[in-house]
C-alpha cells in the first residue's frame, strides 16, 4: 500500500463533502427516497455511458450476477436511509454517525478479506478519527441531545450497508475492474429504490418541485457523488485494502466544513486545521503500514 493508492478513495471522500451541503438543501425541493432514486438513475446511465465508450462488457458468470445484485441492495438500502437520516438529523449528528463507517469496514475486511491489522494502521485510524472529531466539535458541536430517533438509526444502517457494499464487492471489483463494479452496482439498485420513491410520492405529502437549482442538485448528486465518486471509491478498493480505502472516509466532514464556509459563509470552527493535519497523518500512516 502507497499513498497513491489513498488519492482515488480520497477525491471520492472529497465528492461526497459537498454531497450534504447539496442534499440538505435540495430536500425542499425533493424528497428522500426520491432524490434517492434520481441520484442512482443518473449515476447509473452516465456510468453504463463510460462502461459502453470503453467497449466490450464482460459477460458475468451466475455467481457474479447474484454479487452484483446483492451490491445494488446495499447501495439501495445506503441512499435510502442516509437521505432519510440526513433530513431528520443536524449537521453535527451526521458527521458523527458517519464516522462509524470507517470501524465497520475495517471490520468487515478482518472478518471477511482476511486482511490483518497493524499497530500502524490501526493508529492511522484512530488519528483520523481524532481529525474527524476536532473538525467536527469545532464547526458543530458534538451533542446528540434531542437528536431524532428515526434519522440516527437510517443514519447507522447507511454506514453499515457502505461498509457491506465495499467489502462484499471487493472480489467483483478485482476480477472485472472498478467502472463494471460501479455501473452494475447502481443499475441494480435503480429499481429497488423506484418502489419505495413511488410509494413516497403516492402515500405521503411529499411532492417534487422541478427548479432550476434542483435540476442542478440532483446531476451533481448523480454525476459527481454518485457516477465519478464510486467508481473512485472502488478504483481504491481494487488498489488498496479494506482499512485503507475506510481511511480516506474521514475526510468527508473535513470537505464538507470547507464547502460550508465557502458556498454557505459558515465560520470554520478552531479545530478545521489541527483536525486536517490529524486526518492526513493518519491516512498517511494507514497507507504505509506493512500487513504482518
Amino acid at each position: 500500500m502507497t499513498l497513491r493508492d489513498a488519492a482515488a478513495p480520497l477525491a471520492a471522500s472529497a465528492l461526497w463533502g459537498g454531497m450534504y451541503v447539496v442534499s440538505k438543501w435540495v430536500f425542499v425541493a425533493v424528497p428522500a427516497v426520491t432524490l434517492a432514486f434520481l441520484r442512482v438513475a443518473v449515476g447509473g446511465v452516465a456510468l453504463y455511458a463510460a462502461l459502453r465508450a470503453r467497449g466490450a462488457i464482460p459477460g458475468l458468470s451466475g455467481r457474479d450476477r447474484r454479487a452484483v445484485l446483492r451490491l445494488g441492495f446495499w447501495v439501495a438500502v445506503t441512499l435510502s436511509t442516509q437521505f432519510v437520516g440526513t433530513d431528520r438529523t443536524n449537521a453535527s449528528q451526521g458527521s458523527l454517525l458517519t464516522m462509524l463507517t470507517p470501524a465497520f469496514t475495517m471490520l468487515l475486511g478482518v472478518s471477511l478479506l482476511d486482511e490483518r491489522l497493524t499497530a500502524r494502521s490501526v493508529a492511522g485510524m484512530a488519528l483520523a478519527a481524532v481529525g474527524t472529531l476536532l473538525v467536527v466539535a469545532g464547526q458543530y458541536g458534538l451533542a446528540l441531545g434531542g437528536a431524532d430517533g428515526v434519522g440516527l438509526l437510517a443514519l447507522l444502517a447507511a454506514s453499515a450497508a457502505w461498509a457491506a457494499y465495499t467489502v462484499d464487492g471487493a472480489r467483483i471489483v478485482r476480477k472485472h475492474g472498478a467502472l463494471l463494479a460501479a455501473t452494475y452496482s447502481a443499475l441494480a439498485a435503480a429499481p429497488m429504490l423506484a418502489v419505495p420513491a413511488a410509494v413516497e410520492l403516492a402515500f405521503t405529502d411529499a411532492t417534487v418541485t422541478v427548479t432550476p437549482g434542483a435540476v442542478a442538485a440532483v446531476a451533481y448528486l448523480g454525476l459527481a457523488s454518485t457516477a465519478a465518486a464510486w467508481w473512485l471509491w472502488y478504483r481504491g478498493v481494487a488498489r488498496g485494502s479494506a482499512t485503507l480505502v475506510a481511511a480516506t472516509f474521514f475526510a468527508q466532514p473535513l470537505v464538507g466544513a470547507g464547502l460550508g464556509a465557502l458556498l454557505l459563509g459558515e465560520t470554520l470552527g478552531p479545530g478545521f486545521v489541527a483536525g486536517g493535519v490529524f486526518m492526513c497523518a493518519g491516512v498517511g500512516l494507514v497507507s504505509t503500514a506493512r500487513a504482518r
